[in-house]
């Protein structure tokens, strides 16, 4: 039977031969926390899923995972998981329908997002850093530019223990990486299910949604993240890139991942 951390090591060695021979864009996703993390896949509809889903990866990692030109989806990191060896089990955050391969479920809020969209041939990728779905950890994430340098985003903030709103807080237990604290920030959206929220009903579009308390609070810690529906502006970025740098915990320890990602 192919444990997860056995899996993880085949990943790693078949990876190279795969990208020699293709012109895709990589993930690098890194574990830059003190504990373990599982990240997390989901590919947008009419792109294929990544080729792995969901994989445990112990502090200190990293991974390279190849995609296909024009890709979209999301990337993220689930915290305090028990799996068994069939790979079932469940998460304090980011849980994808209680399995260790994601196969096509999404993160449940709350939970920090990186989200991309390659270009094909010479076209541009976009992609962002979103909380808008809630914050379980912090991440950044840094194209390797093909023409040259690309702006990184992403959110270095720890929102769990410094400006998270009672009301919004996800207290954990025990398991590894919940140490009993703060282990996620709701959305207001998750937790007051409220239109004007949620962007949703007349509040469904950019005039009428505007920014609320709660989103300006992630926004403050944040600056360069998604924090709610249409904040396009100052959230979304365009690059042409080789690699895509995914760092989660990227300031622990004074690290020098922070370096690339300006206020």
């Amino acid at each position: 039977m192919v444990t997860s951390r056995m899996f993880l090591g085949l990943f790693i060695v078949v990876i190279p031969f795969f990208f020699s021979c293709s012109y895709s864009s990589t993930f690098t996703i890194t574990n830059n926390c003190p504990h373990t993390i599982w990240p997390g896949t989901l590919a947008g509809a009419g792109t294929p899923q990544l080729p792995t889903t969901g994989f445990q990866l112990d502090s200190g990692q990293s991974v390279r995972i190849p995609s296909t030109p024009g890709w979209s989806g999301r990337i993220w990191a689930r915290t305090g998981c028990t799996f068994d060896d069939l790979g079932a089990g469940k998460c304090q955050t980011g849980d994808c329908g209680g399995r260790l391969e994601c196969d096509g479920t999404g993160a449940t809020p709350p939970t920090s997002l990186f989200e991309i969209t390659l270009g094909v041939g010479n076209g541009l990728d976009f992609y962002d850093v979103s909380i808008v779905d809630g914050y379980n950890l912090p991440l950044i994430a840094a194209p390797d530019g093909v023409y040259g340098a690309c702006n990184a985003t992403g959110c270095i903030s720890d929102i769990n223990n410094m400006g998270c709103p009672k009301e919004l807080q996800v207290v954990g237990g025990g398991e590894e990486g919940g140490g009993g604290g703060v282990v996620a920030c709701k959305s207001a959206c998750e937790a007051f299910r409220l239109d004007q929220y949620c962007c949703s009903g007349e509040f469904a579009n950019p005039t009428t949604c505007q920014p609320s308390f709660y989103s300006t609070i992630f926004k403050r810690a944040c600056p360069r993240a998604y924090s709610y529906a249409f904040d396009d502006g100052t959230s979304t970025f365009t690059c042409k890139a080789n690699d895509y740098a995914i760092v989660f915990c990227p300031s622990v320890n004074g690290s020098r991942y922070t370096e690339v990602l300006p206020p």
